[in-house]
């Protein structure tokens, strides 16, 4: 597994061993970063990596030019290799690492802080969200209602329902994961450049 594109292309991540962590294949994140730089997403966007693994996600976006991302991941194993791709990268100082589960830390507001920037289009706190929780995850409806961000990117082994927060731009099944792409409906321009 290594970064696909940007400032710490070809640079090799680490993955624990075992089958716990399930990081996004380099073809798929390829994929849904070219969308989302064509859509021009990723310049200088604030990145919430959820069920972060690896950082494979994240990193990539840091990689092609996001300013800040925060990963949340609460299994021990998988914040070792997290935080050994942030120091292999030369990313760190654009990241923070939350050890925590990812229901505690949208309960808490104060931890959605974000560095310094403009209001984030749409509203929230974060210009881009990844969701990338296991596949046997049941809690979609309530998380995607909570996402403080503009633009989600959805990974899961099947279709999931959006609610009526989101408006989904892009579907796109590749083998066993299925990617969907979708910005708020909150008032303000949408940041994917859909119709209101």
């Amino acid at each position: 597994m290594r970064v696909v594109a940007g400032a710490a292309r070809g640079r090799r991540l680490a993955a624990p061993p075992g089958a716990v962590t399930r990081p996004t294949p380099d073809r798929v994140r390829e994929a849904v970063f070219n969308s989302l730089n064509s859509m021009g997403v990723l310049a200088g966007c604030r990145v919430l990596d959820l069920y972060a693994g690896t950082g494979a996600m994240g990193i990539e976006a840091l990689s092609r030019g996001a300013a800040h991302a925060v990963f949340v991941e609460r299994d021990p194993e998988a914040l070792a290799a997290l935080r050994a791709n942030l120091a292999a990268t030369d990313l760190a100082d654009r990241a923070a690492v939350v050890a925590a589960d990812v229901d505690a830390y949208l309960q808490a507001p104060d931890r959605l802080a974000v560095p310094d920037g403009p209001p984030v289009s749409g509203g929230g706190a974060f210009d881009l969200a990844v969701v990338d929780p296991p596949y046997d995850f049941d809690g979609w409806a309530d998380l995607l209602l909570r996402l403080p961000a503009a633009v989600v990117v959805i990974e899961s082994n099947r279709e999931i329902e959006a609610p009526e927060t989101l408006r989904v731009h892009k579907r796109r099944r590749y083998g066993s994961t299925v990617v969907t792409l979708a910005s708020t409906t909150r008032p303000g321009p949408d940041p994917l450049g859909g119709e209101p």
